[in-house]
Formats: C-alpha cells, sequence, structure tokens
C-alpha cells in the first residue's frame, strides 16, 4: 500500500460525527485549527481505552478535540482552558448542541502560562496540549505535572 492509498484509507475509514463536524466548521470560521478527524478518532480512542474520568485541554479551538475527548469518555469531566473567549463560546455552544451536561464541562479563560500553575498536580488522567506551538514544550513540561502517575499527555501537533 503507498502512502496515499493509506491517506485515501484513513480519509474515507474515519467517520466524523455530526455534532462534531458542525464544531470543525465553526472553528474554520473563527480561525481556530482544529485537530483532524484521523487524530480526533486517535484521542477518543485513548480516551476510551484509559477508562478517563479527569480530563484538561489546553487550547479550545471552539470544541473539536474535547467533543472527542468526551464521544471516548463521555462520562469524564473535561476542563477547557484557552486566551480567546469567542473560542470558548463557541465550544459551550457546540457541547450544549452535542447534549453535553454543563457538569462535564469546565471553562476557563487564559493564557495558559497564568493558568496552568494553578491547577491541581496529578489530577488528570489526560491531559491534551493543542496549543501556541512556540510554548508547547513549557505546556508539556506542566501537562507531566497534572497528569496522574498513570495518565497520559497528548501533543497532536508535534513538529
Amino acid at each position: 500500500m503507498t502512502d496515499s492509498a493509506v491517506a485515501r484509507f484513513v480519509r474515507e475509514a474515519i467517520v466524523e460525527p455530526d455534532h462534531i463536524a458542525r464544531a470543525r466548521q465553526n472553528a474554520i470560521e473563527l480561525g481556530a485549527a482544529p485537530v483532524s478527524p484521523a487524530v480526533g478518532s486517535q484521542i477518543a480512542a485513548v480516551a476510551a481505552a484509559s477508562g478517563a474520568r479527569t480530563m484538561i485541554e489546553i487550547g479550545t479551538g471552539a470544541g473539536v478535540s474535547g467533543l472527542w475527548l468526551l464521544h471516548g469518555a463521555p462520562e469524564a469531566v473535561l476542563t477547557t482552558i484557552d486566551k480567546e473567549p469567542e473560542h470558548l463560546a463557541a465550544a459551550r455552544q457546540a457541547f450544549q448542541h452535542a447534549r453535553i451536561a454543563p457538569s462535564h464541562v469546565r471553562y476557563i479563560t487564559g493564557r495558559a502560562d497564568s493558568v496552568l500553575p494553578r491547577m491541581n498536580e496529578a489530577a488528570y488522567d489526560i491531559v491534551l496540549i493543542d496549543a501556541d506551538p512556540e510554548h508547547a514544550i513549557d505546556y508539556v513540561a506542566h501537562g507531566l505535572r497534572l497528569a496522574r502517575p498513570s495518565g497520559t499527555v497528548l501533543v497532536p501537533r508535534v513538529m
């Protein structure tokens, strides 16, 4: 199988739920760069396989990655951090449209470098880092501190 055949298979095999596709379109219109459906399905698989109960994402991206996390772990509680209030507002709308219970999502507006030091250590099963690529290594250091000993730190945009 060639690389193009593999890429085509992945694109065709991933079925993105309608509510996530809608959130993706909103994210693109806002100028946010949402994770791809292929990456999103992997995020959901990790959330499901880990039995995640608490998750945090750095960079809301209008809700796409958070919806994938909750798709994999629907009973978990997600904390989402973004410095852009309009991205958080779009995410809130996407979560409402997906009928995610308000008690399953916490929204924090602020810069990650200011918010993360105040977050509880070893409190999260999954830490997803999808913000400010130039500060990603700093966020990974925080992510390692925030993750439980058996937790997972995901960085979907590694260059």
